[in-house]
């Protein structure tokens, strides 16, 4: 059916505003991914069009941004950000059979947080909350600073831990510099993160800086506290 033949309350947007997502079709899924339509075709119809074509929602999965564009009323915009939904879904469902992160190294570390990291004009300081078998629960953000540093309060970068109930926590943060060597702050900062951990029985397994490997004097990206004997 077009969607201009529909009384207001039975548009896909209406319905999920009343019903949730759970109670859209396929095809009114697609459709508010699309968002808009043609001059020929309302966005219902190239959605039903684009299941029709590929034979299920989960086909789409498979199909290339080409294949999208053949689809009438699909231009290569359109095309790009149903590939990129698509690839989502497929990385999610992949993720969900996977079994979980295990943090217990700095490389680990290193190379969950270099793409975030690594290009940052300013200071990031990050908490990963973990189980007593080092499984990542959450990664938060406790604070953001300027290019010069980050201002870290124990109190704040316990807070989601405790709200968690970690058993154990990980601090992370960059120098945009690109040079991860600990200054002098940096230092102070982990003694006192230290200390609160033991008060409240948490165990801090490390503190990793994240730079550059080609600014890094060692040439290798990251600098670990625990690694170096601090902790």
């Amino acid at each position: 059916m077009k969607l201009s033949a529909l009384a207001t309350e039975g548009r896909p947007q209406e319905r999920l505003e009343r019903l949730g997502a759970e109670a859209l079709t396929d095809v009114e899924l697609l459709a508010m991914l699309l968002r808009s339509g043609s001059k020929q075709k309302d966005v219902l119809e190239i959605s039903f069009d684009l299941i029709a074509e590929a034979g299920s929602l989960a086909n789409l999965t498979k199909w290339s941004v080409e294949d999208f564009t053949t689809v009438h009323g699909i231009g290569k915009i359109k095309a790009l950000q149903l590939k990129t939904v698509m690839e989502v879904s497929k990385r999610v469902l992949r993720a969900q059979s996977e079994a979980p992160k295990v943090m217990d190294n700095p490389d680990k570390v290193y190379q969950f947080f270099k793409p975030l990291m690594q290009n940052l004009e300013v200071e990031k300081f990050y908490m990963m909350a973990l189980n007593k078998r080092n499984h990542l629960i959450k990664a938060k953000e406790v604070s953001s600073g300027t290019v010069s540093g980050s201002m870290v309060h124990p109190r704040e970068s316990f807070r989601e831990a405790i709200k968690l109930n970690a058993s154990v926590v990980i601090f992370i943060h960059n120098h945009p510099t690109g040079d991860p060597s600990p200054s002098s702050a940096d230092i102070k900062v982990t003694k006192n993160l230290r200390k609160s951990a033991q008060v409240l029985d948490i165990q801090m397994l490390d503190h990793v800086i994240i730079g550059k490997p080609e600014t890094d004097p060692r040439n290798i990206g990251y600098y670990s506290f625990a690694d170096n004997g601090f902790l």
